[in-house]
């Protein structure tokens, strides 16, 4: 694909993971902004975006590189929307979408949650909406380091231009999907860790090391198989795991299943899943 004839991106709602993933596409080149809060606009202006990744990637970004503000215009001139706003706040971004975005701008939902894609697409009758799902998690660290703590490439669905592929670049990859729903419903299997995670307190790699937080982590990924299955709903993999092999594998005794956590995913020592983030920040959670 040849870059130059990208279209502009903007991302609407940008915070940990919205910066993450604006800040890698600018820092290859695209060009991009982001619609975010005035806070994050005042930061980026004072101290510009710093981005860092496990595989010891490293990015700096000033802000004209990145173009933030709180205004939500900047989303005229856009060729490709990524909404990464949490789920609470989908259908009032909708409604700026249709104010300001051009007509023919494609719409990326980059969030958790299943239900995301239904509500845009309701709410912007006749537009390109296309649903995503981001596998790695973002922290913001308290010097305002934009982290990407684990591994995964974005899951975006496919259309008849392959629109995915222009949210691509080298440090982000992306595959593209016929069952964009089903690898959301897997995604969710995975969430689920989320608030165990809040309540643990600890880092997600320490977590996954100590059974006794995995068996918990196995009874919620069962009751959610259970459910899916009675609904008829059949998840995609997000890893390399299948969802119906996933309470087994982490019920195994802690040295077995540390060989094969090797094998799935690569994890920072010291990611946090968004939620707890979200709390010591004092934020409301995606907990509806």
């Amino acid at each position: 694909m040849d870059v130059s004839a990208s279209q502009p991106i903007c991302v609407a709602g940008a915070g940990s993971v919205g910066c993450f993933v604006g800040g890698v596409l600018a820092a290859a080149g695209r060009d991009v902004a982001l619609l975010t809060r005035p806070r994050i606009v005042d930061a980026i202006a004072r101290d510009g975006l710093s981005l860092t990744s496990f595989e010891g990637g490293r990015w700096h970004l000033q802000s004209g590189q990145i173009g933030p503000s709180d205004d939500p215009t900047i989303m005229k001139r856009a060729g490709i929307i990524l909404v990464t706003v949490k789920s609470g706040d989908t259908a009032a971004m909708a409604e700026l979408i249709g104010k300001h975005a051009a007509a023919g701008a494609a719409i990326i939902s980059l969030q958790n949650g299943v239900g995301n894609v239904a509500v845009l697409k309701k709410a912007l009758p006749g537009r390109h909406v296309l649903g995503g799902m981001v596998p790695f998690n973002v922290v913001t660290r308290q010097d305002g380091t934009v982290h990407r703590a684990t591994s995964g490439a974005l899951v975006i669905e496919r259309d008849a231009g392959n629109t995915g592929t222009q949210v691509a670049a080298p440090d982000l990859p992306v595959n593209l999907t016929d069952d964009i729903a089903g690898v959301q419903w897997g995604k969710l299997l995975l969430n689920l860790s989320n608030a165990l995670n809040a309540l643990s307190d600890l880092p997600l790699h320490a977590q996954l090391k100590q059974r006794v937080w995995r068996t918990l982590f196995a009874d919620q990924i069962a009751e959610g198989l259970a459910v899916l299955r009675a609904a008829g709903i059949k998840p995609v993999a997000t890893t390399t795991m299948p969802p119906w092999l996933m309470p087994h594998l982490l019920r195994m005794p802690d040295g077995l299943f540390g060989l094969v956590l090797q094998r799935v995913m690569k994890i920072d020592a010291n990611a946090r899943s968004s939620m707890w983030e979200d709390l010591q920040r004092g934020r409301p959670t995606e907990i509806d």
